[in-house]
């Protein structure tokens, strides 16, 4: 071979090199614009720090004032870094609705924060996925309904449970009080004749226990040392309110199971009490045919059950503190609710029926739970698979958090949202309106399966505390003095505080 013959395929491999750069380049630069067309570019936010994320901008006792304040500068989907965990927010009523009923698929999944999912192991209804999470679902809504949920048999339940805790507030003859244990005790009773079949004294030990406890850990899912832990659980197992959780956790994980002893001694699949008779009887049963893989196990029974205690409680309990708070700060309000029960209802007992009858008193009660804002940042949510939403790309398995606060307090949809506003819920001749930014239940897939329960359980207890009392400041707080700022808490309940209960009737 000649050297002409050489320089010849060294010129023709040169260009077959160059022509194969060519082609990846314009094959690289095509796939750009198309990934970048079909997919979007990811949610921009903050800088990052390495490992801290985004960590010194936030304030980790309100984390969803932060997160709102973020989304004034960088819009309604945005990225933010919890220590290395990358979060994607929605802000905003219009945003969040879009996400969590027309993507519902794509934002149905849960992320468990660490903590909960040391405790719960992707059991129960609250922090589960996939089969799991649909079966327990699926079958506590049936059984919720089954034994009450929605029903005149639950609304008879609440009734007798308001004459209990009217006696209680009665005991006190005017003076002034702490609501929360009374009122919690007796809005736990409504769920646990549902689940266990049965309501409890208020004064029995195991039970005062179990809402106590349960109380303590919803607070502490909100402190800064359990919100470091989750961050950072490599370095945060030493902090105390992670130890504080678990503790209590355990706690009331053994006293369920010595309730569910109990209820198995004396279960009779003819004529199942509550839900945990009804668990047991499906697992039974599953048994007997020879299926021993089902989602029927005692895990999943003893988290449902802790689930459903916890939320059928908390939430309730604390926007009826906050609506007699709110009463004794605004007494005008306070007296046009009173007058209203008076002249519609007189002094017979309210029924559910009545609500339509009482447009002024339904106001209150909603806007009670708007401005509450009792769950901020709702639960984290995460995405199921990827997804484009409103031009930004998603990937599959991003936590995600709907930013219920930004929904609540949306400038765009509510005319006065940081001010107590009956009349957000009433249009010009006084009748009632359904809002649609009003989304204090979440929405979608991970709506709460307690709603309409916890509607129920707002109007009747609300309306008989106000038909039987005048809640008023402790001797000594004026109503300005009234303090609406919450206590830092996983939940938002109202900050350390008296009312005195002074007799109508």
């Amino acid at each position: 071979m000649g050297i002409s013959d050489l320089f010849h395929q060294s010129s023709s491999s040169v260009a077959l090199l160059g022509a194969l750069v060519v082609l990846l380049l314009v094959y690289l630069v095509s796939s750009s614009i198309f990934s970048s067309q079909e997919y979007g570019k990811e949610p921009r936010g903050p800088r990052p720090l390495p490992v801290l994320g985004n960590l010194l901008q936030l304030d980790l006792k309100r984390p969803y004032n932060t997160l709102l304040e973020l989304s004034k500068k960088y819009g309604s989907v945005f990225t933010v870094y919890f220590g290395p965990k990358k979060v994607v927010v929605l802000a905003g009523y219009k945003t969040v609705k879009e996400a969590l009923v027309n993507y519902a698929e794509e934002f149905g999944d849960r992320d468990p924060m660490q903590i909960a999912h040391d405790s719960t192991q992707g059991n129960g209804v609250i922090w589960s996925n996939g089969d799991s999470w649909k079966e327990m679902r699926r079958f506590a809504l049936t059984n919720l309904r089954d034994f009450g949920m929605g029903k005149k048999a639950c609304e008879d339940k609440i009734i007798e449970e308001c004459d209990y805790l009217i006696e209680v507030f009665k005991k006190f003859k005017g003076e002034a009080f702490d609501t929360t244990q009374p009122i919690h005790y007796a809005v736990s009773n409504i769920i646990c004749s549902i689940v266990y079949g049965s309501r409890f004294e208020y004064d029995d030990p195991v039970f005062t226990s179990l809402v106590d406890r349960t109380n303590r850990n919803n607070q502490l899912l909100g402190t800064p040392s359990v919100q470091m832990y989750n961050m950072f659980p490599w370095v945060g197992k030493w902090f105390a309110g992670r130890k504080e959780f678990q503790k209590l956790f355990a706690a009331n994980r053994k006293q369920n199971k010595q309730l569910f002893s109990r209820l198995k001694e004396t279960l009779n699949p003819q004529m199942s009490r509550g839900f945990v008779d009804a668990f047991l009887v499906r697992k039974q049963n599953l048994e007997e045919s020879g299926i021993t893989n089902s989602h029927f196990h005692n895990e999943n029974l003893t988290i449902t059950v802790m689930n459903l205690f916890a939320a059928g409680t908390d939430t309730t309990a604390t926007t009826l503190r906050w609506g007699l708070l709110l009463m004794a700060k605004y007494p005008k309000i306070q007296d046009q609710v009173q007058e209203e029960l008076s002249r519609v209802i007189g002094s017979r007992q309210v029924q559910v029926e009545d609500r339509k009858n009482l447009p002024f008193t339904d106001a209150v009660i909603h806007e009670t739970q708007r401005l509450a804002n009792i769950a901020p940042m709702a639960l984290p949510h995460k995405t199921s698979q990827d997804v484009v939403f409103q031009g930004h790309f998603i990937k599959k398995g991003t936590t995600v958090y709907p930013l219920l606060t930004s929904v609540l307090y949306d400038e765009s949809e509510w005319e006065r949202p940081h001010t107590f506003y009956p009349a957000h819920f009433l249009d010009k001749d006084g009748k009632f309106v359904k809002r649609d930014a009003f989304m204090p239940f979440s929405a979608g897939r991970r709506i709460c399966p307690g709603e309409s329960l916890a509607r129920m359980e707002l109007f009747v207890f609300f309306t008989t505390f106000l038909q039987h009392f005048h809640f008023s400041p402790a001797p000594g707080v004026s109503e300005d003095e009234l303090d609406l700022t919450p206590r830092v808490g996983f939940t938002l309940s109202p900050s350390s505080h008296k009312l005195c209960a002074v007799s109508c009737i």
